[in-house]
């Protein structure tokens, strides 16, 4: 099982590929004012999946405009993640990890309960770091569903 970041661990480095071209935790860093948000989904296009990338894309003009980059990570092919994107008008980065090295980096990848059953895939997760590359909150077996109204309140973001 991969190990947990906990809150003062320094974020490890990534750089992996998106539609347009490749994100790097370094590079979002440079951008953000307030911290980078990255989140670990399992599969794009599936219902869970999609309801958490469309609560983030509701909530990216806020989270942008209080000073925060974000990136969603999976082990989805790149060409998965354009159509995903395109379908669902999402206009922040979804970075590819087929073999799964961030995701395991982040602990966001390991056994998990699945109905009941343990197996092994990516563990819904939030990581929000802060601007000098230290995790500010690590967030595990998130609901896809209400977690980003709880991130916008963990962090004082309200919206419009």
């Amino acid at each position: 099982m991969s190990q947990r970041l906990e809150p003062g661990d320094i974020a490890p480095e990534f750089v992996l590929p998106t539609v347009s071209g490749t994100v790097s935790l370094d590079g979002l860093l440079e951008q953000a004012e307030a911290g980078v948000i990255v989140y670990f989904y399992p599969r794009a296009a599936t219902p869970g999946c999609t309801t958490q990338a469309c609560d983030f894309q509701d909530s990216y003009a806020a989270l942008k405009s209080a000073g925060y980059r974000l990136v969603g990570i999976s082990p989805d092919p790149v060409d998965k993640l354009e159509a995903f994107a395109e379908t669902e008008s999402l206009g922040f980065p979804l970075a590819s990890d087929p073999d799964k090295t961030t995701l395991e980096a982040y602990g966001a990848y390991g056994e998990k309960k699945n109905y009941g059953k343990v197996v092994k895939g990516v563990i819904r997760s939030t990581i929000i770091i802060s601007p000098d590359g230290t995790v500010a909150h690590a967030l595990y077996n998130v609901k896809a569903t209400g977690h980003v109204a709880r991130i916008e309140k963990l962090l004082g973001i309200t919206q419009g």
